[in-house]
């Protein structure tokens, strides 16, 4: 029997169904309030993993999830996670969460994923309506980084890298040294307590014996015996004598309290086995010193602090030793070296090369490596470095070595990576040229200073730009075997445009003196002065007899004149064709209107406005050569021009 509800029943089935999501929306907004409190707890407890597990189980009750998104994003970012803090930047923004900082970093989160054009965006943005001093500050060093980008990626200085699958772990693998036959590197791997900053193990010393297979590197993995602590991090070793002195970083447990708790310590290795670590006197309990490093001679010490009276974050300083053993005053190694920014994981290579890592100089990602040349820090472009962090150098001899890295496609968070010198010489291909103008009444061109010069490829895509010095003068890298473009442009007169390619450019390797060579391209750009009515031969037009069909010669040149409208979309020409005084007047006033005609339509089918190019056939009315007599003076009169008629403003 069909069974109905009264309206009573109706009335009390809605109101029981009402309390039931009253009911709800209070419970998940209780559960949503309890986890934002255990993660804002952790959060200040710089427990950034657990935190970033409350705030993700907060978001599914809460209504403020802009400034949930911000939470989890800044977690990721102090955590030294930042590409991964990304989305949750976006989505913070997303939902109208507008602290400043937050657009900041952002634009950082895109560089940290390699978002380099949305990243410039960003920055350029933030320094635009910014307002917190320092920030700006960073912005704008940050939209001058970017604008760099193409020559640190174009730039190869001969490294082949290959991450070391057998040895690295879903942790954190990093700072690799070679003592002996051992690779001695620091890890997160387990088992043991969990870091509760990232969520990994706390950091241990780990030794692995090299037998020339690096595929299997790896194979048998021991903890350094007689160093590693159960609570604290432990990493970051260089040694000295022979592998008999070890110098390492310590600290950190993973409090609040403790977080600035990281210091050097020293260790000898005598009757096999290490000594108790003892804190070096030049450690300084109220900052972060870490990362340390011997020169090769084992009497000069460089290591990274941020204490007082630095540049910036974390400077690289350096401490001699006398033949007491006893350390110097550590030395800041200055503004050439040193930026507002971090540098640290210094390394110095076998033939006394310094190596930083820094994210205060122009680089790729978060830290770049940069090899100090005559004083000053250059990026040492790809492979060796990426978007991600990039640090931990070390070379066993010229041609060979290892790096760290967490770029993408890594195994786990830091990743060791074998790199190697490639044995073919390398070439850099560069062209270099000036900008010039020229004036219709003047004889001479002149230099034109400070003017934008862009770099396009063979479709005309803007690849780079680049401003001229005071003298005219500008430079782009080039890659090899590609054509390109070079355009300047200024109010008044016709863009100046010049084609330039490397095909072909490549020197045989027997003639290349150096491992990393440079080929240099001169290109020069001359700016012709705008004149209206002024009439402009176009060289090469012809035609058949009596015809007016565009040949494949004259379309050639006629291809250049589009060019020119294409680069100067506010002049607008007449175009006009002129035949010889042989013939009939009527005759050649008919023929030089249908052939300037049939120029035109060329040029409309190729994608110029018509409204920008009209048709003028002159005939035999207005020779270049009066009373002409000869084949060539003829040939002159019978021509193809061009003239502004008329300039947008």
């Amino acid at each position: 029997m069909q069974q109905t509800l009264s309206t009573k029943s109706v009335a009390n089935y809605l109101k029981f169904t009402a309390a039931i999501l009253l009911l709800a929306v209070v419970l998940s907004s209780c559960g949503a309030g309890m986890y934002l409190s255990k993660a804002d707890k952790r959060f200040q407890e710089e427990q950034y993993e657990r935190a970033i597990e409350y705030y993700k189980q907060a978001l599914k009750g809460a209504k403020n999830t802009g400034e949930i998104n911000y939470r989890i994003a800044e977690s990721y970012r102090l955590s030294n996670r930042l590409a991964e803090a990304e989305t949750y930047y976006k989505a913070a923004l997303d939902n109208n969460y507008r602290k400043e900082e937050g657009f900041f970093y952002y634009g950082m989160a895109l560089k940290a994923n390699g978002k380099y054009e949305a990243a410039l965006g960003q920055m350029q943005d933030y320094a635009r309506i910014g307002s917190k001093p320092d920030l700006k500050a960073l912005a704008l060093r940050e939209v001058e980084t970017l604008s760099q980008l193409s020559t640190i990626l174009k730039k190869n200085t001969g490294f082949e890298i290959y991450n070391l699958q057998a040895l690295n772990t879903e942790g954190s693998d990093f700072a690799p040294f070679v003592r002996g036959n051992e690779l001695i590197f620091s890890s997160t791997r387990g088992p043991g307590k969990t870091y509760l900053g990232n969520g990994e193990g706390f950091l241990n010393l780990y030794a692995t014996t090299l037998d020339g297979d690096t595929a299997n590197l790896g194979a048998a993995v021991r903890k350094l015996e007689g160093v590693n602590t159960e609570d604290l991090h432990d990493a970051l070793a260089t040694f000295a004598d022979e592998g008999n002195t070890m110098v390492f970083a310590r600290g950190n447990e993973g409090t609040k309290k403790g977080r600035r708790n990281v210091d050097l310590y020293i260790s000898f290795y005598r009757s096999n086995a290490w000594t108790e670590p003892k804190l070096l006197s030049i450690s300084d309990p109220r900052a972060w010193d870490s990362s340390p490093a011997f020169a090769p001679d084992g009497r000069t010490l460089y290591f990274s602090s941020d204490r007082k009276g630095g540049l910036g974050g974390n400077d690289i300083y350096k401490t001699t030793i006398d033949d007491n053993g006893r350390f110097s005053a550590p030395e800041n190694l200055g503004p050439g070296i040193n930026t507002p920014g971090n540098e640290s994981y210094v390394y110095v290579g076998p033939d006394g090369t310094l190596y930083i890592a820094s994210d205060g100089l122009p680089g790729l990602g978060g830290l770049d490596v940069f090899k100090i040349e005559e004083g000053k820090p250059v990026n040492m472009g790809v492979p060796v470095n990426s978007s991600g962090d990039d640090f931990g150098l070390f070379f066993q001899d010229a041609f060979t070595g290892y790096i760290s890295s967490n770029r993408e496609g890594g195994k786990g968070g830091d990743d060791i990576y074998a790199i190697a010198k490639s044995a073919r010489k390398l070439v850099n291909f560069f062209v270099d040229g000036t900008v010039y103008q020229r004036r219709d009444k003047d004889k001479q061109q002149t230099v034109v200073p400070n003017i934008p010069v862009v770099l396009q490829d063979a479709s005309g895509q803007k690849i780079a730009e680049t401003k001229a010095d005071a003298e005219g003068k500008f430079s782009f890298p080039l890659d090899s075997a590609t054509a390109y473009s070079l355009v300047s442009e200024k109010a008044g007169f016709f863009a100046a445009r010049q084609r330039i390619t490397t095909v072909g450019k490549m020197p045989p390797q027997n003639q290349l003196p150096n491992e990393v060579n440079e080929v240099r391209l001169t290109a020069d750009l001359l700016l012709t002065e705008i004149v209206k009515e002024k009439a402009i031969v176009l060289e090469n037009i012809f035609y058949d007899f009596d015809k007016a069909d565009i040949r494949p010669d004259a379309a050639v040149e006629l291809d250049k004149l589009v060019e020119i409208l294409v680069d100067n979309p506010q002049i607008s020409i007449e175009l006009s064709s002129h035949t010889d005084s042989r013939g009939v007047d009527i005759y050649n006033q008919d023929l030089s209107q249908r052939r300037a005609q049939s120029a035109v339509n060329y040029i409309i089918s190729k994608g110029i406005d018509k409204s920008r190019i009209t048709a003028k056939g002159y005939g035999e009315s207005r020779p270049v050569v009066r009373n002409a007599k000869t084949e060539e003076e003829h040939q002159r009169n019978r021509r193809t021009e061009f003239k502004v008629v008329r300039i947008q403003e």
